[in-house]
């Protein structure tokens, strides 16, 4: 990415100063993520219902005066992520917290209430894949939108590749499903790859701060989570 173009630390600095619009973004954007972790945090107990509030609760220590983010800084990939990590679990430990107070305060002798904080490395790896999903989810978006700007050509080898990785098809059925010569769509099929990896790597840059090795060695880590 050249440095015109905006990375989520544009989008944070104009957040941190309390610009609505950055504001709205920058909640869509990571939204999936909180949600997946607190989702998984307390699945199946009282908690659950506690979820909307506490999602908002995150933004709202995000955006506050003197808030988290003005706190972020750029310093190496993947910062950001830890950073949004390390909010989202200390939001959660203070519902936890004020849950637990509240039914001591009911029920002196009950018994302490589970340490969710046990399950913290199976959480951290919730959090990282849907992190995971969401970068992908949007290097498609990107992919996809170029395509529209290359023409037709670009845009079936977008359908190529949801048929091929969505869908499961091999390049074989496809070419009888297209009546198309099968060596030619394993051509265009490797052409789509390396189109999403160009995406993947332009998505990651925005996400993310660092050298062109940096970079890549953050799509391969991101790519672990699916195979």
């Amino acid at each position: 990415m050249t440095s015109d173009e905006k990375t989520c630390w544009t989008l944070i600095r104009d957040a941190a100063g309390g610009d609505g619009d950055a504001r709205g973004s920058f909640a869509r954007l990571y939204l999936p993520v909180v949600r997946a972790y607190l989702g998984a945090r307390w699945r199946g107990g009282p908690l659950l219902g506690e979820m909307d509030d506490a999602v908002q609760d995150v933004f709202l220590e995000c955006f506050r005066d003197g808030g988290a983010l003005g706190r972020a800084r750029a310093d190496g990939p993947g910062r950001f992520r830890t950073f949004l990590y390390a909010v989202v679990r200390n939001v959660a430990r203070r519902v936890e917290e004020k849950r637990g107070r509240e039914r001591l305060r009911r029920s002196p002798d009950a018994p302490d209430a589970e340490d969710l904080s046990a399950h913290e490395e199976r959480l951290s790896f919730v959090f990282d894949r849907s992190w995971a999903e969401t970068v992908l989810r949007h290097a498609a978006e990107r992919q996809a939108e170029t395509a529209r700007k290359k023409g037709p050509e670009a845009i079936r080898r977008i359908e190529l590749m949801r048929l091929r990785f969505n869908e499961d098809r091999p390049i074989r059925e496809i070419a009888r499903m297209w009546n198309e010569d099968a060596a030619v769509l394993h051509h265009e099929y490797a052409r789509a790859r390396e189109e999403f990896k160009t995406a993947l790597r332009e998505e990651v840059g925005f996400h993310h701060s660092g050298t062109p090795g940096d970079i890549d060695r953050e799509c391969r880590n991101l790519l672990r989570f699916f195979g």
